[in-house]
């Protein structure tokens, strides 16, 4: 076994974290954008006529991003352990910059027709595939600079990126939505945020163009050691393949759905299942994550110490065990029918005003307040031609409803503790995961073979969670259960216990360091 990791020092240990970190948190930045944005983004590049049609349509262009992860995992994977770590995650990052800034151009559906939707999904899929080139190998190139013992710490910060760049997505959809209008933020100001991540893209460039080739790789390719055919040894030899299927059913599985529940699923269950105020959703949302963050970095320091899958297991048991307690109470915090309402409060105003199609549309507000300082509004608009309201194939006229509820301070604190709870879990399971899947593969093969199940595990596991979830919540409602708000948690349940139970009986107990 070679000694080189072992006996090298964290000097410049913190350079590479650095220029690692900040292109792949930007490239989270810029795949998260369209996630933070789905509801506004429902209405520009999608059909009007049916909000929950074209919210779940988003939530699919949305998640084809993670099912062709695995795609570019492949491809950049292959490169990554033809050439190196350092230029194919260059490759990854002005792609990725590309597609998020062109999203923030394309024109709404009204202007271009279907033609909206479609470069949409275009420029979604070149985003999933730079991501799918990007996270093995900021990982594997940091675990290849960390000293030998030190992975799950090191590798940690890598971690921390994707909930960073969640966080300041939200952040700048907050600071864009305060400089401007609310009429503003929806004509044209939901683009700032795709427009801006091109100056960040940029200045990544830069840093990481000064960066050095991962010294193991550099090794291992001037012995001659490298692969001529990753793509053959990582999945066409059966003992490498075993290796790879368990890093997927026993570990990355369970942990794509857990960290997608506690971070996308609760930011879609706030807004369009509690109706949470946007604005309040994002900013709830981005202070759990901040209280939650610096706990990737405790539970990989502590993978050095125990192993990475007792952290894991754990996480994915109470995730397993506690999302229908956490959600249940989450609803009630903001389920109006179990507040008392000041009734003198309550009024409707009624308007006619011109949609963007020349026709007029009756508007009804309706709004409520309640003895805790809740606010409740509900925004009615039944669209109307030659002064009559428009049919559709059932004989209903045609409205659209918006639901709004703005919530207290109490209330707030609430809901940040419930999803702080499910960021925690997140640590767990994600903290250690990079330096766990790094062990599994030999060096020739690295980049490749953890690519591969980490991005199926997240990708497609994961990244389907939204759109299952949602589907299942709606259906539920419609079908007239009264815990209907809860459906959507059987997805991530399911698929986490298979995991666990997998992992519990093939993973190692102690961390795997042979393959250097």
């Amino acid at each position: 076994m070679s000694t080189t990791a072992s006996v090298k020092s964290t000097k410049g240990i913190w350079k590479v974290i650095t220029a690692s970190s900040l292109g792949t948190l930007i490239e989270w930045y810029d795949f998260y954008i369209f996630g933070s944005l789905a509801v506004v983004i429902s209405t520009k590049f999608f059909p009007s006529d049916n909000p929950t049609a074209a919210f779940l349509s988003t939530l699919a262009t949305f998640a084809a991003g993670f099912v062709v992860r695995p795609f570019g995992a492949l491809f950049f994977g292959r490169l990554g352990d033809l050439i190196g770590r350092k230029y194919t995650f260059m490759v990854t990052l002005l792609l990725m910059g590309g597609a998020t800034f062109l999203i923030g151009c394309v024109p709404a559906y009204e202007t271009i027709g279907f033609m909206a939707p479609l470069l949409v999904l275009i420029l979604r899929l070149l985003q999933g595939l730079a991501l799918g080139g990007e996270y093995g190998g900021a990982a594997t190139y940091v675990a290849e600079h960390a000293p030998m013992g030190e992975r799950g710490y090191w590798t940690s910060w890598i971690q921390t990126t994707a909930t960073f760049g969640l966080f300041i997505s939200l952040m700048v959809i907050l600071a864009t939505r305060a400089a401007l209008t609310p009429e503003q933020f929806d004509e044209w100001g939901w683009r700032v945020p795709f427009w801006v991540s091109i100056l960040m893209v940029f200045v990544s460039y830069i840093i990481r163009k000064k960066m050095d080739e991962s010294p193991v790789f550099a090794k291992a390719k001037a012995e001659g050691k490298t692969s001529t055919n990753p793509l053959k040894e990582s999945f066409g030899n059966r003992y490498n393949l075993k290796f790879v299927l368990l890093a997927l059913f026993g570990a990355a599985m369970g942990q794509g759905v857990v960290w997608y529940t506690g971070q996308f699923y609760a930011m879609s269950f706030l807004k369009t299942v509690m109706y949470v105020d946007s604005s309040q959703a994002d900013g709830l949302l981005g202070l759990a994550l901040l209280f939650g963050t610096p706990f990737f970095l405790f539970f990989g320091w502590l993978s050095d110490k125990i192993g990475r899958k007792a952290i894991m297991m754990a996480g994915m048991l109470l995730a397993i065990l506690l999302y229908r307690p956490i959600y249940k109470a989450m609803y009630e915090t903001t389920d109006v029918s179990l507040k008392t309402e000041i009734v003198d409060k309550a009024k409707v105003v009624a308007i006619t005003k011109e949609n963007s199609h020349q026709q007029l549309d009756s508007i009804y507000t309706s709004t409520k307040e309640f003895a805790d300082g809740t606010k409740w509004q509900q925004v009615k608009t039944l669209h109307l031609a030659d002064g009559k309201p428009i049919l559709d194939e059932k004989g209903v006229a045609k409205s659209d409803t918006k639901t709004t509820v703005t919530i207290t301070d109490s209330d707030r604190w609430s809901l940040i503790f419930w999803v702080f709870i499910q960021v925690i879990f997140v640590t767990m399971v994600y903290g250690p995961i990079a330096a766990f899947l790094v062990e599994m593969f030999p060096v020739k093969i690295r980049y490749t073979s953890m690519s591969l199940p980490y991005h199926i595990g997240n990708g497609i596991f994961g990244g389907l969670l939204p759109a299952i979830s949602t589907f299942f919540v709606t259906n539920a409602k419609e079908t007239g259960d009264p815990q209907f708000y809860l459906e959507g948690l059987w997805y991530p349940i399911v698929i986490a216990a298979i995991s666990f139970c997998i992992g519990m009986v093939y993973l190692k107990r102690k961390n795997n360091i042979e393959n250097e």
